[in-house]
Formats: C-alpha cells, structure tokens, sequence
C-alpha cells in the first residue's frame, strides 16, 4: 500500500513539473525512458577515381612562357607534326598556316638528353609505370611497378615514342616543367598532355632537337623550326666531360 501511494504521488509530482517546464527541461524529466543512444559509424573516405580527375587543374599555376598557347611558328612540317625544343623547354605542335600550339616540358638532365625524328608508336590513358631494370640499379629504393592513377610518375596520359623506351607523359610533380630533370622522357603538366593526347595521332612525326652545351633556357623561342631533312642530319651537340661520363650508363627506359 505504500510503495503503490509512494509511486503514485512521485508520478503525480512528476506529471505537474512537466507541466510548467520548457520543452527542453520537460525532455530531460522524461529522459529516462528514452532507449539507449545509436552510435553510427563515420563515413569511410572513397578511392579518387582517376578518370575523374582528367580536367583537373594541377595546383601550381606555371610561368606565363611555359603555360599553353597558341604562337607564330614558321615550318614546312605538316600539321600534327610534335617538335621538342630540348633547350628552351618547349613542345610545339604544329597547327598549320603558320602558328602551333606550345606547351612548357620538363627534359632530360644533363647525360640523358638526345634527339632524332621519330614517331608516336602507341597513346596510353592513366598507364601503368615500370621502372627498368637499369633504373632500379640506380635507385633501388623505387618501386618495381606503380599503378596507373593520380600517384604514377607518367601522370594522366602517356605518348609512347616508337625505335626508343622514352614517352611524351604527365606527371605527378607539376614543379619540375622548364626544367632538365627526366631520365630522357618529355614530361608536360597532366591538364596539357591531356590536351595534347586529344589532338595528336598514332604515328604523328616527333622530332626532338638536339641540347646545346649552355641553353638560355629563358630566351624566347626562333619561330622557324628545319624542315625533317634538316633535323635528321643533326649530330648531337659536344658533350661535357660529366655528360660523357654518363654516355656509357645511359638507362634503356626511362619516365
């Protein structure tokens, strides 16, 4: 009988309290007959799809003389044609009636430079990285494969340079463009070989011009290219003693 008046009265107490509370107070009176709290579990982060970086902008805006653009340029080469201007960092694709369209390269350093008129065997979207064997000799801390997508050294799109190991490629380190860092190959930001993918063809000529011993990196490109007779009787240029000391460990494949 008691322990029934006793809940009675503490229910009563309890009704008229929540009758002169706030809806806030009112909730913390009642809160112990609300069920245990549900924890959720945080959203897992997702994978980058590569694909939907494409159009991406690199995070570092390049140099205006190494940004893409249209310019005067004055050669017999047909259009489609890709001439690498090694010395002043330059890629030129030939548009036709006197202009091309030039984007800044990062190039081979100094021993890993070379020249010739070639052609685009084979394109590759996001492609795979393998680093050759006489590139792991070298560093044998790299990685013997790296898959394609946003973290790979050959970057978005990859033009591969038929009779050689060398490619025209992106890269995932948009601050070595101007400059003569690669093992060979010819890097551009991943938004321009982007773009230069979409326009250049399998089997597009590609003529590499030879490195001078002192390039004035910075000067401003002649706008007349040699015509392919021309380039394919070029010699390459008198080396210096550590560019000849390189000659005969010069690596078979290279980004």
């Amino acid at each position: 009988m008691f322990n029934k008046f006793t809940t009675t009265a503490s229910l009563a107490a309890l009704i008229a309290a929540a009758a002169v509370a706030t809806p806030a107070s009112a909730q913390s009176l009642f809160s112990f007959l609300a069920p245990p709290a549900q924890t959720q579990a945080a959203p897992q982060p997702q994978a980058a799809d590569p694909a939907a970086t494409d159009e991406a902008a690199d995070e570092a805006p390049l140099p205006p003389r190494l940004q893409r653009q249209i310019v005067d340029y004055s050669t017999h080469e047909t259009p489609g044609t890709i001439v690498i201007d090694t010395p002043h960092t330059y890629l030129y694709l030939v548009l036709g009636d006197g202009k091309a369209m030039r984007y800044g390269i990062g190039v081979g350093r100094e021993g890993f430079t070379w020249s010739g008129v070639k052609a685009v065997a084979r394109k590759a979207e996001w492609p795979d990285w393998y680093p050759p064997a006489e590139m792991i000799k070298r560093q044998p801390y790299l990685p013997r494969m790296v898959a394609g997508g946003p973290g790979n050294p050959l970057g978005a799109r990859a033009m591969y340079i038929g009779g050689t190991d060398y490619r025209i490629h992106g890269t995932n380190d948009p601050t070595t463009i101007g400059k003569h860092v690669s093992s060979g190959c010819i890097r551009l930001r991943n938004e321009d070989v982007i773009d230069l993918f979409s326009r250049v063809k399998v089997g597009a000529k590609v003529i590499v011009l030879p490195q001078t011993e002192n390039p004035t990196r910075e000067a401003a490109r002649p706008t007349t290219a040699p015509n392919s007779a021309q380039v394919a009787s070029y010699a390459p240029a008198a080396r210096s003693p550590v560019a000849r000391a390189w000659t005969g460990i010069r690596p078979s494949g290279l980004y």
